[in-house]
């Protein structure tokens, strides 16, 4: 439809309501010379008179009655659908897709969301979970959590959590049987609990550092996860020595049920960063769930 007829149709559907070119020319903030213009410019497309003109009252003809009844309706969904996408932009709403590593989405994403979400229920996250270093524009989310040093230079990272550190931790059960590790090396003696890490397919080498020192140790076992709660049950049920992140370990040390071993060798590292590909995420849902995200020490 030409825009013309619009902006005529408008005018027309602002008289006829109203039975009055001053209340309709005050409504849609017009002269009433424009009014008048814009109605005989449409009656004369048309070639029908829609409105009977007299000097005291303005109503619609048979032709404008029906031209009232049938396209009034449709305007007036297309402005209740402006109104409501108006809404949307003062009411944040929408998906947010955000691919996390079993450990980031348990210990950081879930307890900021639980208290985050209530506030806005025309919001929703949703949270794959996925240990591998995934390609968030390829797979479509709007957002990934990966370690500090591990997010790439093209990307806005936020940090969402503090410095992290590993713990190296066995049950008491399986430490009696055997001397604790005194370095690295030593772990070579041991049965060790192993994470397959899917992107590459391989077994995590375990990283250690100590002052100017670093070095990545590939332990063995005969257990495999790719999980990193199951290695914590398989730890605490005596199976081996597992390399799992400090948080996890701590209340079990706390507690007895699991001691530490290798401390002095585990330094701390960035922690986890939400990072997305570029500033024009611009929509106030995203905004939002990045800033109840956010890490403020």
């Amino acid at each position: 439809m030409k825009r013309e007829n619009i902006n005529d149709l408008r005018a027309f559907l602002a008289v006829a309501r109203e039975r009055s070119f001053t209340r309709a020319a005050a409504q849609i903030g017009v002269s009433q010379s424009a009014l008048s213009h814009a109605i005989r410019g449409l009656e004369a497309r048309l070639g029908l008179r829609l409105l009977t003109r007299t000097t005291r009252s303005v109503s619609p003809t048979q032709a404008g009655e029906r031209l009232l009844h049938t396209a009034g309706p449709r305007f007036e969904e297309i402005e209740a659908e402006l109104a409501a996408l108006s809404e949307l932009r003062d009411k944040p709403a929408g998906t947010i897709r955000i691919t996390a590593s079993e450990h980031a989405a348990n210990a950081i994403l879930w307890p900021k969301l639980a208290h985050f979400l209530p506030r806005y229920p025309e919001i929703k996250v949703e949270i794959c979970v996925d240990n591998s270093l995934t390609n968030i524009v390829a797979e479509r989310y709007d957002a990934g959590v990966r370690l500090g040093e591990q997010v790439a230079k093209d990307m806005i990272a936020v940090r969402i959590a503090p410095d992290m550190r590993m713990a190296v931790v066995g049950a008491p059960s399986y430490l009696v049987k055997r001397s604790p590790p005194k370095t690295p090396q030593d772990l070579v003696r041991h049965n060790c609990i192993n994470l397959r890490l899917p992107t590459y397919g391989g077994l995590y080498a375990w990283e250690f550092e100590r002052g100017d020192d670093e070095l990545k140790v590939r332990v063995d076992g005969q257990l495999v996860f790719n999980s990193a709660g199951l290695v914590l049950k398989a730890a605490l049920a005596g199976c081996g020595l597992a390399y799992i992140p400090d948080d996890l370990a701590r209340p079990h040390i706390a507690n007895g049920d699991l001691k530490r071993v290798l401390k002095d060798w585990c330094a701390p590292f960035p922690g986890y960063h939400l990072y997305y590909p570029s500033r024009r995420q611009s929509l106030p849902a995203f905004a939002l769930v990045v800033d109840a995200l956010r890490y403020r020490g």
